[in-house]
């Protein structure tokens, strides 16, 4: 699953679901555990700035290219040494943009990696993105470590700049578009939501009768009403004989003949309103192809808990809008 996911990144093709953040809160999350990814000789400091801007970004990705960063790091430090993590503003202009080809000038957050470890030579630095390359010995790591970060940073709109050399460590700058919005609240799957059940009516569609059962078990014993649907035209076929409301459809994307996508158009169109929350594990084209996930589309992805499916269900019933919770729109590239 996790070379899945760094081969997605790479390819800018991982689905992303951004929100507003603030990057030293997302660094100050980890350093517990940075502290203990790294080893015992490895002196960790952080330093945020004051008056840092936000930026739009998938906080679970800009995690694990701060992990990826760390490694890194870590592995280029045997004897141990210093690892510096400063997150800053900056303002990137004309001329840094001239010389960096596809990064407009403008406001940015920048989160910086230092090491003072072996360092690399040009040679070396010319190579570090592409997939596969690694300079460890065999059986330690996939080398798409820094592969999965350009791509996280890229699809975020961002730049990874590099600067090393040999024998006296290197520095990671990443800088992300800076934004004016406040940091978003508890985001949809935060262990802080408290999960409720209900009493509405969810037309679930899943080809895996083991799945579809489990989920079905799941939803009923917090007393919902759930209907079930082994593909996207058996769905329709029972949305078209039911009178009473639908509030939810809960689909899987990825089925035979219908799609949940294409589900979710037809279902909408029949009942204004529908409420659509997406379950998938999203390794097909299909998805991926497209993007990032925007606002206002829910995805569950899998495998998931019942704890996760729960709190999933509540945040798409709960929207308090939900005129176009699906359009054409919706996926961009």
């Amino acid at each position: 699953t996790e070379l899945t996911r760094q081969l997605l990144a790479f390819s800018r093709q991982q689905l992303l679901q951004p929100q507003v953040i603030d990057l030293a809160q997302i660094v100050t999350g980890m350093e517990k555990m940075l502290r203990r990814l790294l080893h015992e000789d490895v002196d960790l400091s952080v330093l945020p700035s004051l008056g840092l801007g936000r930026v739009l970004a998938d906080p679970g990705q800009i995690e694990q290219v701060i992990m990826n960063l760390a490694v890194n790091a870590r592995d280029a430090m045997p004897q141990g040494g210093k690892l510096l993590i400063e997150i800053a503003n900056a303002h990137l202009d004309e001329e840094y943009s001239a010389h960096h080809h596809g990064v407009a000038p403008g406001e940015y957050v920048m989160l910086a990696v230092s090491d003072t470890g072996a360092g690399m030579d040009a040679a070396t630095r010319a190579r570090i993105f592409e997939p596969f390359f690694t300079t460890k010995e065999k059986g330690r790591g996939t080398g798409l470590g820094l592969s999965t970060v350009l791509g996280i940073v890229q699809q975020s709109h961002g730049h990874v700049w590099v600067y090393s050399e040999v024998g006296q460590g290197t520095t990671f700058k990443i800088y992300l578009p800076r934004v004016d919005e406040l940091p978003e609240g508890t985001p949809p799957g935060d262990s802080s939501t408290i999960i409720g059940g209900g009493s509405e009516t969810i037309l679930l569609v899943e080809d895996n009768p083991a799945l579809r059962e489990m989920i079905r078990r799941r939803l009923a014993g917090r007393g919902y009403t759930v209907l079930l649907a082994g593909d996207g035209d058996e769905a329709l076929a029972m949305e078209g004989a039911r009178s009473e409301p639908i509030d939810l459809l809960l689909t899987d994307v990825v089925m035979p003949n219908l799609g949940g996508a294409e589900l979710a158009r037809r279902m909408g169109a029949l009942r204004p309103g529908l409420r659509v929350l997406f379950m998938s594990g999203y390794t097909d084209g299909a998805i991926v192809q497209h993007g990032v996930l925007e606002e206002g589309v829910v995805l569950l992805e899998k495998p998931f808990s019942g704890e996760r499916l729960l709190r999933a269900v509540r945040v798409a019933l709960d929207r308090p809008d939900a005129s176009g919770f699906w359009s054409e729109s919706a996926w961009r590239p």
